[in-house]
């Protein structure tokens, strides 16, 4: 089962689907809802000075434990940032774009390593 962590519906387009097609519905496979409540990325302020803040990166909020079965959708930091520790996340890949070029899905799911 794939569960959608991101703030926004995941619609998976077919291979074919061309960009710059303000329409939604063509060579579209699927549509994966967001769950009620996004994983973020983390940070912990360890303090600094007036020019720059040291801030930790790494630590996700809202993700689930690693179950059986499971894989999530994350946002890419949240994936990119947790990689070497978890295998269950995957992130939007090969993108799609209307003609104004915003991205509105993507053609495949990528797990980052």
């Amino acid at each position: 089962m794939i569960l959608n962590l991101t703030p926004h519906p995941i619609r998976l387009y077919w291979a074919e689907r061309e960009d710059g097609i303000d329409d939604l519905e063509p060579h579209l496979r699927e549509v994966i809802e967001p769950e009620p409540v996004p994983a973020r990325l983390a940070t912990i302020e360890l303090g600094g000075g007036i020019a720059f803040e040291l801030v930790e990166f790494g630590h996700a909020q809202n993700l689930p434990p690693k179950r059986d079965g499971y894989q999530y959708i994350v946002s890419l930091v949240v994936a990119l940032a947790l990689a070497d520790r978890r295998s269950d996340l995957l992130v939007p890949y090969r993108e799609v774009r209307n003609s104004s070029g915003t991205v509105i899905g993507c053609r495949s799911l990528a797990q980052p390593v």
